[in-house]
């Protein structure tokens, strides 16, 4: 357990004994290292809140090591003190503006180390409630977030995880579908089962039959040996049937037989397989729509929707944004050698004015390209590849949230063609919830609706500018697919298959 002036005291140089023994006669609670190994040693067996550098007029190792050292110890606060003729090395100025929380050059007063030592331990402190509040926003289901939304959608997965019926999750691409399946399995008594994830629209409709239901030796050309489908594979578990819209009309038949009789047959086979396993299935389209123009079988999307549960794109929980950024952020850092610190004000602005149509999905990719690409200590709008917003200090949540709302109003009517009906329908709302909110924002019906972000908050006229997209091709965004053709196993590092979400 931490202490409050609990010191790591790093020597590589300088006259250390002497601070070391004033800080102790000052009753700081301090633990000595007269080299970087032994101060590994010591951060293996004991945590401590501040971190003090002794050095002399040169470093006598590496200054990446120090910064790995620094970089080992968790949350902790550093302070360096050294010689003047220390900061003539530009890698060790470097070292001190990237990794320090501040510095002293000898001759120095104790009552100036212990001032500093004070204000860094406030820090250290301010830092360990930070880390908290992050760690409770990310709850045992591996849901990031803390908004009405998020709250309401961990709700309705605790109760559907408490039946065995079907469940199917709609919402839009990269907003979390599988995320949440995958925790309708964590709090279900099939948990110790497996969770098997099927993309029914990365798969081959000459294949899928085979995939899901398997197949007997000798059924097709190149059918060596028998194999297990994967509906068999996910017995005693939940099957995730992602995109489900997207099956072929003639293997919806054989989906639906499955779930009325719980049995299957393989392709070539002449008996019926007994097969105990949970259905969740997904879809980005309007499972009703696609069953009134005939795509979708009407007797099997009643068969999906006894329970249904709506995941909200991004747009709808801005208030989740930053906290998703610094979940992502963690992650990406947590993997990589970097000195990035965090995001900027200005990046946290942009992040609240976009209106992010790739949902969490463009969320990460943005925030894992700006780690790999940044040379900067803190993350700006341009590494994000996002517009920079002005009058930053100015800006409130209130005001951020509203310029993202009219963003989507306009980008959703300019996809429907002012089609006031289907954009209502696509938004969630009325047409008389419409209207207002087009006089609300200023949108005119008759005028082209395009994408802006105001310069200045109260929002003057319209700027318009083109909306911010994902890069195509990006080999970071190649990284959020699954590796395997037709199933993935984790929502936040893999994403979907193929170029559905």
């Amino acid at each position: 357990m931490q202490q409050p002036g609990s010191i790591l005291c790093v020597t590589l140089g300088g006259h250390s004994m002497r601070v070391a023994e004033q800080l102790l006669g000052r009753g700081w609670d301090l633990a000595q290292a007269n080299d970087l190994a032994a101060a590994g040693r010591l951060q293996a067996h004991r945590s401590f809140m501040l971190g003090l550098l002794v050095a002399g007029a040169e470093l006598s190792v590496p200054e990446t090591a120090v910064e790995a050292c620094i970089g080992a110890s968790g949350g902790s606060e550093w302070v360096a003190v050294c010689e003047p003729q220390a900061l003539e090395s530009p890698a060790f100025r470097d070292l001190v503006l990237g990794s320090f929380f501040d510095h002293l050059l000898m001759p120095f007063h104790l009552d100036e180390l212990e001032l500093v030592l004070g204000h860094a331990t406030q820090r250290a402190m301010l830092r360990q409630r930070h880390d908290a509040a992050r760690r409770h926003a990310v709850d045992a289901l591996g849901m990031v977030g803390q908004g009405p939304a998020i709250t309401r959608l961990r709700e309705q997965i605790r109760k559907v995880a408490a039946t065995e019926a079907p469940v199917l999750i709609g919402g839009e691409s990269g907003s979390g579908k599988e995320l949440a399946a995958r925790a309708i399995h964590q709090c279900s008594h099939r948990s110790a089962g497996s969770f098997v994830a099927v993309n029914c629209g990365a798969i081959s409709p000459s294949l899928i039959q085979s995939e899901l239901f398997g197949h007997e030796r000798g059924a097709f050309t190149g059918a060596s040996s028998e194999r297990r489908g994967l509906i068999e594979a996910a017995s005693g578990g939940t099957i995730f049937l992602d995109e489900i819209g997207d099956l072929p009309i003639e293997l919806q038949t054989n989906l639906l037989r499955f779930l009325q009789e719980k049995t299957i047959s393989r392709v070539g086979g002449v008996r019926n397989i007994h097969v105990d396993v949970r259905v969740v299935a997904a879809s980005h389209v309007d499972l009703a729509e696609a069953v009134a123009v005939g795509q979708f079988r009407e007797d099997l999307f009643y068969r999906l929707n006894v329970l249904s549960i709506d995941v909200a794109p991004l747009r709808r929980r801005m208030e989740d944004v930053p906290i998703l950024a610094e979940y992502f952020f963690q992650r990406c850092v947590a993997k990589s050698r970097t000195r990035v610190r965090g995001f900027s004000r200005q990046a946290l602005a942009a992040m609240l004015a976009h209106a992010w149509p790739g949902n969490v999905r463009e969320l990460f990719n943005r925030v894992q390209r700006a780690v790999v690409m940044t040379d900067r200590r803190l993350i700006g709008p341009t590494d994000l590849g996002l517009q920079a917003v002005e009058n930053v200090a100015g800006m409130g949540l209130d005001l951020a949230r509203t310029a993202a709302e009219r963003d989507v109003i306009c980008l959703t009517l300019t996809r429907v063609g002012r089609n006031i009906t289907h954009a209502a329908r696509e938004l969630g709302v009325s047409r008389m919830t419409l209207y207002r909110l087009m006089e609300k924002h200023g949108i005119a019906l008759e005028s082209e609706s395009r994408l802006h972000v105001a310069p200045v908050w109260p929002e003057p006229a319209p700027v318009i500018r083109p909306t911010p997209s994902p890069r195509v091709g990006d080999p970071l965004e190649a990284m959020m697919n699954a590796p395997s053709a037709g199933f993935h196993a984790d929502w936040a590092g893999a994403g979907k298959p193929a170029g559905r979400a």
